[in-house]
């Protein structure tokens, strides 16, 4: 999607009108409705029919999306078939009116992107994302779960729990906000809420990046708790024999549980570097499952990911 260099970006915000942000048009106010609209908000225009099945599907998505949107966006609604000279207007400028549902987004008065043919939220959520994007805007839910990210790194969990429930009350199915949530109920403490958290994760997005690394946190934090107890007496096995993989790799579990990501990593590298499949690559899979709770943001996760591929293929 174009984006226009030195336009700025739009006016309307979540306090705009929404009475106005999703009306129906035709080709005398399509001037003003979606070119004149759009040189202050992104517009969307829905192309449909009567006879079209697909747009009954599409039309009430589009709608949704765009009341989620919180005013950032306009929907402008085009029978095809009332409207046919602005039909034949918009195929001369090149606009594929061929079939429908066809919706094309405009910013600045000019197309800023296309699609046809019915598609499922996720994709129309997308594309509203990236048309808000290209004119400077965000997502209302975008901006909670900056906020709720924010939150969480700094240290504030119960407000980072809130912002992540707030946001899953307006997107159940986020990934990023139930694998923020499970976080903050552990930074709080709170690991059989965030047992039960992760229990309610929808199966379709249990594979989530955030969700896995969160599951893989919380699986991490019960095995240190374990071995944190054990500190001394691990430590101890390792001085009188520095050739204790399993003591090591314990002492790897502790150390991650206090947060000492660095050293934890130290471990396993070290148990790699001196017998790499032991248990059956068990300190390289520990690793992986560190990196996966660490997240790759972590510089603890690129510098221990460097260091893995270094000794995986010298």
């Amino acid at each position: 999607m174009d984006h226009i260099i030195g336009q700025a970006p739009p006016a309307a915000g979540p306090a705009a009108n929404m009475a106005n942000m999703i009306v129906d048009g035709d080709q005398k106010t399509f001037m003003q409705d979606v070119i004149e609209a759009s040189r202050t908000i992104p517009v969307i225009v829905d192309f449909w029919a009567t006879w079209c099945g697909p747009c009954k599907q599409l039309t009430p998505t589009l709608e949704k999306v765009t009341k989620a949107a919180g005013g950032r966006v306009k929907l402008v609604k085009i029978d095809i078939d009332a409207n046919q000279q602005l039909v034949r207007q918009l195929t001369q400028l090149g606009l594929p009116m061929q079939s429908v549902p066809t919706v094309a987004a405009f910013w600045q008065g000019q197309i800023a992107d296309v699609f046809q043919g019915a598609q499922p939220e996720s994709e129309v959520k997308r594309f509203v994302e990236a048309l808000l994007k290209a004119s400077g805007g965000t997502m209302p839910t975008a901006d909670l779960l900056a906020a709720a990210k924010a939150a969480l790194d700094e240290g504030d969990a119960q407000q980072a729990g809130e912002l992540f429930s707030a946001l899953l009350g307006e997107e159940p199915e986020n990934g990023d906000a139930w694998g923020g949530l499970i976080r903050a109920l552990m930074a709080m403490g709170q690991e059989d809420a965030a047992e039960d958290a992760l229990a309610q994760v929808p199966e379709k997005i249990t594979d989530h990046a955030e969700v896995s690394g969160a599951r893989s946190a919380l699986t991490l934090a019960r095995e240190g708790r374990a071995a944190k107890d054990q500190m001394q007496s691990l430590q101890d096995r390792l001085a009188a024999d520095p050739a204790d993989h399993q003591a090591r790799y314990d002492l790897a579990t502790a150390l991650n549980a206090m947060n000492e990501h660095e050293q934890a990593a130290e471990a396993l590298l070290e148990i790699i570097r001196r017998a790499r499949t032991w248990n059956e690559g068990a300190a390289r899979l520990q690793l992986l499952k560190f990196f996966e709770a660490w997240g790759s943001d972590d510089p603890a996760t690129s510098a221990a990911r460097r260091r893995l591929s270094a000794l995986l293929f010298s």
